[in-house]
């Protein structure tokens, strides 16, 4: 039986292309605007903190402290985005008087940031959702409560330096309206008064960067031109344009079947890093781009698996580069530790660190599977080499001998069978080797040699609550899982697709040995129903279960 890889290789496409050489020349002679949000690459969001609800700490972060924040600088972060919610620290109308505890609070925060050399983006953020989005049908009341708090933050840092930046509203949105053109008048309408409020507001309000964002902070061209009419309109040169970017949604997520980072996800990347550039970068108006990440990071660090996430990464770092756009980390608490100031995953900081200034090899996977109890033969792995080139391939100390253990043509590596006999020798199931393939410059790229057996998942009863099924996994990974009727039909939440979202519908635990399916996955699940399962594995393995509901009990059995 041949060695099975991880994934294929990734098509030829922008991956393959991205060099540090292709960087495109900054202006000669940039704007004040333009040095500005450049020293503030990269950034970093203090999330989940300040516009938690309703306070600092109410979501389960710490309250910001100076050993943070200089903690952030030294990691190499030269701009913090402040996220802040006022809506539960203000009056009612007609002042709307935000609660002077409150504004000292964060202006607090905001000098020490400053202090510890650190730029600062700060903006209304959750007030987004909880009012702002009520324009189209209380419009009067939300401008008057809009303006009231903007005049108020205006005022209170109307001195401030330089370095300190606002942001009009994030990812701003509207219920009830009359459709997006709709939309598009009154976000126009919210960045000219923000615009008028601050610059009216005197001091270094006069000629602060003042940075406005798309309709839900959206790189489509469609939303990306109404912001550049209204910048054009405003006629103001320290004014930067501001968007959001977590993935390819379905990537993002892992859903429909969408587990790689192949190439309909690399190409909503640059494409979205294409059309942002041209809009605005290439016409003299910087960009930050506010937030990024995954968005399965919201349920869970293994939504993505690892591999795609880095490589996810890797472009997104280099391309952002290429495009001359800052880039700020979006952080709810999830990756540097707010007591320790360390990093929850290393490896995924090292991987964002390394792309703000150069390009790292990556490969189609890695992961390479050998089934258990059979003569390994050889696997191929494609490189992505990013103008770099193989320069040596170890596991631990031991380094790998060209020729006998591996062999390079072109961007195939392939790796004998009898150095995968040799490094799986009399271990169980589960990682046996971890090679490190490095490079001429940037970071290595580590490939898990893996030995497994196909996972055997049991019979189980449970509730529409949950379903636990005992699942040996026997050294393999869940991938994903597809669900449908008898009929063929799809089962489950989002049944455009037979393949459900991780982390929502379903779970692994592999330290646990078990497969958990979510009550939000039984929740659209017809009663009285039979429903076919498929969990795919990395391997390429594919195990089948069948699932009966009857009323709020489900049983499930191992086909």
């Amino acid at each position: 039986m041949a060695v099975l890889l991880g994934l294929a290789a990734l098509p030829a496409t922008a991956l393959a292309s991205k060099s540090g050489d292709e960087t495109a020349p900054r202006p000669q002679e940039m704007s004040a605007a333009q040095e500005t949000v450049a020293a503030m690459q990269p950034g970093w969001n203090v999330g989940n903190t300040m516009d938690a609800i309703p306070d600092e700490t109410s979501w389960g972060n710490p309250r910001i402290t100076r050993e943070l924040l200089a903690a952030v600088h030294e990691q190499g972060f030269n701009s913090i985005r402040l996220p802040v919610t006022w809506t539960d620290h203000q009056g009612g109308a007609p002042d709307y008087t935000i609660d002077q505890a409150w504004l000292d609070r964060v202006e607090e925060v905001v000098n020490i940031a400053l202090d510890e050399g650190l730029y600062v983006l700060l903006n209304t953020h959750h007030d987004s959702w909880q009012w702002i989005h009520q324009m189209p049908a209380q419009h009067d009341t939300v401008m008057a409560r809009y303006t009231a708090t903007w005049t108020q933050i205006a005022e209170r840092f109307r001195d401030a330096p330089p370095e300190l930046l606002f942001e009009s509203v994030n990812e701003p949105q509207f219920e009830g309206s009359s459709g997006e053109a709709q939309e598009h008048e009154l976000l126009d309408e919210l960045n000219t008064s923000f615009h008028s409020i601050v610059r009216d507001s005197g001091g270094t309000n006069a000629t602060r960067v003042l940075v406005l964002p798309t309709l839900h902070t959206n790189a489509d061209q469609d939303k990306l031109d109404p912001l550049a009419d209204t910048i054009a309109a405003l006629d103001d040169p320290n004014i930067a344009a501001t968007i959001h970017y977590y993935g390819f949604w379905p990537f993002s997520v892992n859903i429909a079947g969408y587990t790689r980072f192949d190439a309909e996800s690399q190409a909503d990347l640059t494409g979205s890093f294409d059309r942002v550039h041209d809009t605005f970068v290439s016409q003299g108006i910087p960009v930050i781009l506010g937030e990024y990440g995954l968005l399965g990071f919201d349920k869970s660090l293994d939504t993505v698996e690892r591999g795609e996430m880095l490589k996810f990464f890797e472009l997104f770092g280099s391309y952002a580069r290429q495009k001359q756009i800052t880039t700020m980390w979006w952080d709810n608490g999830q990756h540097l530790d707010r007591d320790s100031f360390a990093w929850q995953d290393p490896a995924l900081f090292q991987r964002i660190e390394s792309s703000w200034t150069t390009d790292s090899a990556t490969a189609s996977t890695d992961q390479v599977f050998v089934p258990a109890g059979e003569q390994p033969t050889d696997a191929t792995v494609t490189l992505n080499l990013s103008g770099n080139t193989l320069t040596s391939i170890a596991n631990g100390s031991e380094t790998l001998t060209e020729g006998q253990d591996y062999t390079v043509s072109g961007d195939q590596l392939t790796i004998t069978g009898a150095a995968l006999a040799r490094l799986t020798e009399g271990q169980g199931h589960g990682v046996n080797a971890t090679l490190s393939l490095r490079f001429s410059g940037g970071l290595p790229w580590d490939v898990n040699v893996i030995t497994y057996d196909t996972p055997v998942p049991q019979d189980a009863t449970g509730t529409t609550s949950s379903l636990a099924i005992p699942t040996a996994f026997n050294g393999d990974r869940l991938a994903t899982m597809e669900a449908v009727y008898a009929d063929g039909t799809n089962a489950g939440p989002q049944n455009w697709t037979s393949y459900k979202e991780f982390a929502t519908t379903f779970a692994p635990d592999y330290a646990a040995g078990r497969i958990t399916l979510t009550e939000a996955f039984f929740a659209e699940v017809t009663d009285n129903s039979t429903v076919n399962l498929t969990f795919h594995f990395w391997s390429g393995e594919t195990v089948t279960y069948t699932l009966t509901r009857s009323g709020s009990t489900i049983t499930g059995t191992a086909t």
